[in-house]
This record gives structure tokens, sequence and C-alpha cells, in this order.
């Protein structure tokens, strides 16, 4: 049982603080008495004033339960009332243990006697009450802490789907109209095999979980299915190169993180050149970070998409920026030209691993 388990689990937490705090208090005037060179008997007095302490202390726990709610005035002075009441009882008890042990049997004729030092005792049970007040709101402010947590989490994943799955009608929207169009033209064959590919490819991701990373192999495998069928409708205008390390390969990154890109790539590099174009896919380790990499030798960051110049505010760029936002404090995402001409991004995303 992890500390948080303790602490959630209140009753069996105030047990073990309770136990706990009378047990110290038992020791600390143990060692006292070899200050004081008391005689053993006195032993008998400490463990009797500890146990009375704490069977009287006990109670005061369902008492503060029912007055919880009251306004801080009245709850102030219930607390110190009760306080009061209980350090006098367990004083004149200690006075009358301590003659009753040390002195064996051996009673004042002036009872006054036993109320002598019951303000300390009422000082221990006071700051008894302020513990177990300030445990609580500890235990209070933790709780709501932790629900704000669980909501801010909630709501993180939330976003998080949302924009995975912003990815789906997108591609599908391309894909089906390039179907259209090939229809359109008669080129039924061909159609037909897009319309496979798109479907094999929609099942891989419906598949995928949109929270969890997944090895870089597994996304290129996805990319593989996207690229076929963009294959299909390109056939020899588009080249794709891999560059991909072993150890990048085991990488973890986002599902379809890479797909936008290069489906951005196809639409403003590939399919604006009559003669098409290359795509060039990089990924590599260095140090503690996986360093991402998608060229291409079109336009570049000269065409309108890319708002001449500045950085891109289309669908896929705007999905993968917020993407990688809600995912990682650090992290870099850049565009830059290739010279002579295209446009390179480059992510750079933490290393991490499948747990083993």
């Amino acid at each position: 049982m992890n500390f948080q388990t303790l602490i959630d689990d209140r009753k069996k937490f105030f047990w073990i603080l309770h136990i706990v705090g009378w047990c110290s208090f038992a020791l600390v005037h143990y060692i006292g008495s070899f200050v004081d060179n008391f005689r053993d008997s006195y032993v008998f007095i400490i463990i009797s004033d500890a146990y009375i302490g704490a069977m009287l202390t006990f109670p005061l726990r369902y008492l503060y339960q029912k007055v919880w709610d009251m306004k801080p005035s009245q709850l102030v002075l219930t607390i110190l009332s009760a306080s009061f009441v209980v350090g006098i009882t367990w004083g004149v008890i200690k006075r009358f243990s301590f003659f009753e042990f040390y002195k064996f049997g051996s009673h004042p004729d002036d009872w006054t006697i036993y109320f002598q030092n019951t303000l300390g005792s009422f000082y221990i049970v006071l700051c008894w009450s302020g513990l177990y007040f300030g445990i609580k709101y500890y235990q209070m402010l933790q709780k709501e802490r932790q629900k704000v947590l669980t909501a801010a989490n909630m709501a993180n994943q939330a976003q998080l789907k949302m924009l995975r799955y912003q990815l789906n009608p997108h591609f599908l929207f391309n894909t089906l109209n390039a179907i259209s169009t090939l229809i359109m033209c008669e080129e039924n064959n061909t159609a037909n095999r897009m319309v496979s590919k798109l479907s094999e490819f929609l099942r891989h991701s419906l598949h995928t979980d949109p929270i969890k990373k997944v090895p870089l192999r597994q996304e290129i495998k996805a990319l593989s299915l996207y690229l076929e069928i963009e294959k299909i409708r390109f056939e020899d205008r588009l080249a794709v190169e891999w560059t991909v390390s072993e150890d990048a390969e085991q990488a973890l990154v986002p599902s379809l993180l890479l797909q936008p890109l290069i489906e951005n790539s196809i639409k403003y590099a590939i399919a604006a050149c009559d003669e098409g174009g290359i795509i060039s896919v990089s990924a590599k380790t260095f140090g503690h970070d996986l360093l991402l990499e998608v060229k291409d030798n079109g336009p570049g960051l000269d065409n309108g998409h890319y708002n001449n110049g500045q950085q891109g505010v289309g669908v896929g760029i705007k999905n993968i920026k917020e993407r990688l936002q809600n995912l990682y404090d650090d992290h870099s995402f850049v565009l830059s030209s290739v010279e002579p001409n295209g446009l390179k991004v480059n992510i750079r995303i933490p290393l991490e691993f499948e747990p083993e």
C-alpha cells in the first residue's frame, strides 16, 4: 500500500496517526524520565497517561465530524471548549495515576492538587485537535487537487482524440475526391484499387488508439498504406525515400503524426508539378530526442498554402502543432525552405520507448 492510498483510507490513516502520536508522546516522556532520574515505576505512569490520553481524544474525532460545517467562529469555540474539557479531565486522571503508581496510593487531602498542571494537558489536547483539522484539510485539498487533475486529464484526452480523429475525414475527403475524379474519367479499375487500399488504411487507422503512442515502425506501416493509395493515383510521378535508423524504429510517436505532412507534400509538391517529385522521410535518435524530417522538392514556402513564407496554417499543420503541444512540454516544429526548391519539416520530440 503506497502513501497516497493510505491517505485516501481516512479511517485507517486516522488510527495509524492516533496510535503513533500517542506512542511518541510516551516515548518522549520516557526519555525525559532519565533526566529527572525517576523510579522504574514511573514507566507505568507514562504508559497509563498515554493510554488514557488516546482514549479521551478518540471521541473528539466524532464530535469534530459533526461540527465540521459550523461557522468558523462557532467551530473555533467548539474546538477550544472540547479541548479544555478533555484536557482538564486528562490532567486530573494523570495526577491521580501519579499518586496511585508513584506514591503507592498516598493521595493528598487537598483536592485542588489534582488540577495542577492541567493547563499543559489542555495545550496537548489542543495540539491534537489542531493536527486533526490540519490533516483533514490536507486530505480535502488533495482530493480536490486530484479532481482537478482528473478533469484536466480527461479534457486533454478529449482534445487529443478530437485532433486525431480530425485527420480521418480530412484525408478521406481528399481521397474520395480523387476517386470521384477517376470515376468521371472512366478509370474504374484504378478507382477500385484506391477504394480497396482506402478501406485497408481506414481499418488500420480505426484500430489504433488515438491517445496511445505507437512505435515508429507501426507509423511507417500506416504511411505505407496511405502512400500505396497515392501511388495508384500518381503512379511514377510519386517517389518516396525512407531513411530510418534502427533505434528510431522502436521509438514511440503519436499515431498518424507524419501522415498530414506527407499529404501536404503530395498536394502542394507532387500534384503541383507535371513531372511529379520526391518525398524524403528520415528519422534518427540524438541524445534523448527523436528527430523526424519530411522533405519534398516542390515549390516550398513560397506557395500560397504556406502564406508567403510564414509557417503553414493548413488543417494538417495546425493539427500537428496542437497535438505536439498537448503531448510534450519539450518539443520543436520547424518549417523551412530547401535549396534550390522544396520544403522541409523538422520535428523534435522526447525519445520514448515501449516499456519492456
